[in-house]
């Protein structure tokens, strides 16, 4: 060991520093490193994203660069491949880095390409928390969920092991970035994290055994020419039966592919069937317009305007009828803005039957056969191919790794 360059003591050149703390583990570890490294790229005449901080973009005549950053981890992407090269390049003279080439692991999520599609998965990660909670050689089960099962909050024992279960529940929350089929499920447990019981371990134990049958599905993303903006929306009035909050959820669609969805709790009590709705309709419009804001960053021209499908003829009237006004004095200001973008030809409103409205996975436990149905719509596909061996992915294959 030696004295670090501008702490060398002359009276003193055998000593040396005593380490206290690791700078690596503290807190502010990883804003101080998203700094320079951020800095670094507005340098080299990057801009940052106003949509998602963590992403960086640079365009010149011909050429595109994308750079998305999560803390020393980044994902490298543009239309030609030498410049691309030049940047990793010098990259490479500025911070000491490793080139791993095509992305095929990234923070836990597996990338598989077949026939110009692209597959992401976890199974890696489910094998791993079915092993660390015991529940990989289980029998599997055909849905996450039971239909008519619902839980009070004071349902069964108090757990011994709350941290446990706490654990499970959080990795569990990782997995749906890309399984949107337990999104809804996961959002129950995740609503017991303060006080679990041996009632909500269970419904976590359906899922884990749930994801040991479909460990290979992943998210499938594949080309398309028609560049559209779908979105399905549903809620279910008074779902949570402690304190009669709606849940709500969304599911949005770029060229046909599931890119954004959400499973939420309302966070107020809504006054009639049409108020539940309406909230929900206005989630799925924010996402919507967040997505379009994103899309306008990177360049790319939506030709047709965003259609928004919906299962409730009174959140239409509502939406796009301001004669209603009476009617919704008791909803705040904030939620009339997907009225605004009604009027204004922003997003259209269509009617969908309740039968063929996916997001209702979303809202409620569903039967096995209407699960799967409804589950064929959530471009959720088996992996093309396995990993090797004892299915770890090689050190070669992880993803860029800036390091410190």
């Amino acid at each position: 060991m030696s004295q670090p360059p501008g702490y060398f003591d002359t009276q003193f050149p055998n000593r040396v520093c005593r380490l206290k703390k690791a700078l690596y583990g503290l807190k502010q570890a990883p804003r101080a490193w998203f700094q320079r490294l951020s800095s670094t790229l507005l340098q080299w005449g990057f801009n940052m994203s106003r949509t998602d901080s963590s992403m960086f973009l640079h365009f010149g005549q011909t050429t595109t660069l994308i750079v998305l950053v999560y803390v020393d981890d980044i994902i490298i992407t543009g239309n030609s491949s030498t410049q691309i090269s030049s940047f990793i390049a010098k990259l490479d003279s500025v911070f000491a880095l490793r080139d791993l080439g095509q992305l095929s692991f990234f923070l836990g999520i597996e990338v598989s390409y077949n026939e110009g599609s692209m597959n992401l998965s976890q199974t890696k990660y489910i094998s791993d928390l079915l092993h660390r909670t015991e529940m990989f050689d289980t029998k599997p089960a055909k849905t996450p969920g039971v239909v008519g099962k619902n839980l009070f909050k004071f349902d069964g024992d108090p757990m011994a092991d709350v941290t446990h279960y706490r654990s499970v529940v959080g990795a569990l929350q990782y997995v749906t970035l890309t399984r949107p089929d337990i999104a809804f499920v996961v959002n129950k447990a995740c609503q017991f994290m303060q006080q679990p019981t041996t009632a909500y371990w269970l419904l976590v134990k359906r899922i884990l055994r749930y994801l040991r049958g479909t460990m290979q599905d992943g998210l499938l993303l594949s080309p398309s020419s028609n560049l559209t903006i779908e979105g399905f929306t549903d809620a279910d009035w008074g779902a949570h039966l402690d304190d009669r909050h709606s849940s709500s959820g969304y599911l949005i669609y770029l060229r046909g592919n599931l890119v954004s969805w959400s499973s939420t709790k309302q966070k107020v009590v809504s006054r009639s069937s049409a108020e539940f709705e309406y909230r929900g309709l206005v989630f799925a419009t924010a996402e919507i317009v967040w997505m379009q804001v994103l899309l306008q960053e990177l360049c790319v021209s939506i030709p047709t305007i965003p259609l928004l499908w919906y299962d409730n003829i009174s959140a239409y009237h509502m939406a796009k009828n301001p004669m209603f006004h009476a009617r919704t004095k008791h909803i705040e200001i904030d939620l009339h803005f997907i009225r605004d973008q009604v009027m204004r030809g922003k997003i259209q409103l269509h009617f969908v039957l309740t039968e063929e409205q996916p997001a209702d996975l979303l809202t409620k436990h569903l039967t096995s056969s209407r699960f799967l149905s409804l589950k064929s719509q959530l471009c959720i596909a088996p992996r093309p191919f396995h990993l090797r061996g004892d299915d770890k992915p090689r050190k070669e294959e992880l993803v860029t790794d800036l390091t410190r």
